[in-house]
């Protein structure tokens, strides 16, 4: 009976302490969010990468920077799915088409590359480069265009990606 009594307790010290490590997992997603203009977006983005769930400030800043990247594929590749069906806005997809390519080759890797580097003053430069050439791109159409959400997104994650690394100034 006092070996049960003693495992029990062991089992209930091992649940608490998981407990308090998922509490401080969401704690540092919800105060480093909290220092960012778009908490809820930032939260949800965060939360929904199992490796947030391992991550400081500094990893954090690496999964929203890595999410830009994903944002900005989709967006390239609808891009080039919107070449084929809407040969009118050829000019306005060529300009989104540089602006994106110029996200993919030199915005990200900077930021990613600055980040592992620890300058996150570049990193940050890399963010905010991201964040303009998705406004220029929607600026472009001179209107909504057929990509304002993914401009959006992909401008709004930049922005928290660039918040995120401001705290590791």
């Amino acid at each position: 009976m006092k070996t049960s009594t003693s495992l029990t307790f062991i089992f209930l010290g091992f649940l608490i302490t998981q407990l308090s490590f998922v509490q401080s997992d969401a704690n540092i997603i919800a105060q480093t969010c909290k220092q960012t203009p778009y908490y809820n977006l930032c939260v949800s983005s965060l939360s929904s990468d199992p490796a947030s769930s391992r991550a400081d400030v500094r990893g954090l800043a690496l999964i929203m920077i890595n999410m830009v990247k994903a944002k900005a594929t989709i967006s390239v590749q609808l891009i080039n799915q919107l070449f084929k069906k809407s040969p009118r806005l050829k000019n306005p997809l060529s300009f989104c088409a540089e602006s994106y390519s110029a996200i993919l080759s030199a915005d990200i890797p900077e930021a990613l590359e600055a980040l592992q580097k620890g300058v996150p003053k570049f990193a940050q430069n890399g963010a905010n480069d991201a964040a303009n050439e998705a406004n220029l791109c929607e600026a472009n159409f001179h209107g909504k265009s057929p990509l304002t959400k993914f401009n959006k997104i992909v401008h709004d994650t930049s922005v928290i990606a660039s918040a995120i690394i401001q705290q590791l100034l």
